[in-house]
């Protein structure tokens, strides 16, 4: 006799296991959502900040608007630490992160990166009065240098022999500390340095060159085919239609998407 259950309840498991093997992509969600939702600090000028007003600016920002408006969505904004910024993304908090990433080979282990969009590398900054060489790991050795929490420039700094690093929850808090003179010398992003020099009071300056050039690109997470195609596609069509070098010229000067020499 035939199960009047059997059928029905078959069915049912078919289905569901048709639903696990094509589970929704992140940008399905994004597009059902009608929002792109994107972290970045906040505090890190010029690549995102608030102005005067408390409006959240900056290089990242308009670059991550533009990438929403290509996917047909609306930007959506969280402002946190860094030190807590790729767990955030992991728990789901947000979708992306636009805020000068490394797209290092340790992070690619738990997340999925979009094509590279800026180009730079790490520099000195040093108190704007320094008259000691601070070039070289071994002119390092000895002084205190200050980084970003959970950031590569902390791994860039720990390599040196013999530096004693310190952690903080970002540059504004480092660059606070290398002004009154707590720490010897500061790592970040060389774009950052004119931008300190012009726009800030604090008695900083560009010291030397350090470590490789990087690729920052956008962070997500894994299992998302389609988000990164279209993300990447977004990107391209920045490039091609004129908007990337638009937005990189009015924060940089230049496009900061070649690499230095290219510029």
């Amino acid at each position: 006799m035939k199960n009047k259950f059997v059928v029905p309840l078959a069915a049912a498991l078919l289905a569901g296991a048709a639903l696990g093997a094509h589970a929704a992509d992140l940008l399905d969600d994004v597009k059902a959502r009608g929002t792109l939702r994107i972290a970045c600090e906040g505090t890190y000028p010029p690549f995102n900040y608030k102005d005067d007003k408390g409006q959240l600016t900056g290089f990242d920002v308009e670059i991550a608007r533009a990438i929403a408006d290509k996917l047909g969505v609306k930007a959506e904004f969280t402002t946190t630490e860094w030190s807590g910024i790729l767990a955030g993304l992991q728990a789901a908090k947000y979708d992306v992160i636009v805020n000068q990433v490394a797209a290092t080979d340790k992070r690619r282990e738990t997340f999925d990166f979009s094509e590279p969009y800026v180009i730079s590398y790490p520099q000195l900054i040093v108190r704007a009065n320094e008259t000691r060489k601070l070039e070289t790991p071994a002119d390092l050795k000895g002084k205190k240098i200050g980084v970003g929490q959970g950031s590569n420039y902390a791994d860039l700094a720990k390599g040196i022999e013999g530096a004693e690093v310190r952690t903080y929850p970002g540059a504004t808090e480092y660059l606070q500390d290398l002004a009154t003179g707590r720490i010897d010398a500061a790592i970040n992003d060389s774009l950052l340095i004119p931008y300190l020099r012009e726009k800030t009071r604090l008695p900083v300056k560009a010291g030397a060159p350090i470590g490789k050039p990087e690729s920052n690109a956008i962070p997500f997470r894994k299992g998302n085919p389609k988000f990164q195609q279209a993300i990447d596609k977004a990107l391209n069509e920045l490039k091609a239609d004129g908007t990337y070098a638009k937005i990189s010229t009015k924060w940089f000067e230049r496009d900061v998407s070649k690499p230095p020499a290219a510029r």
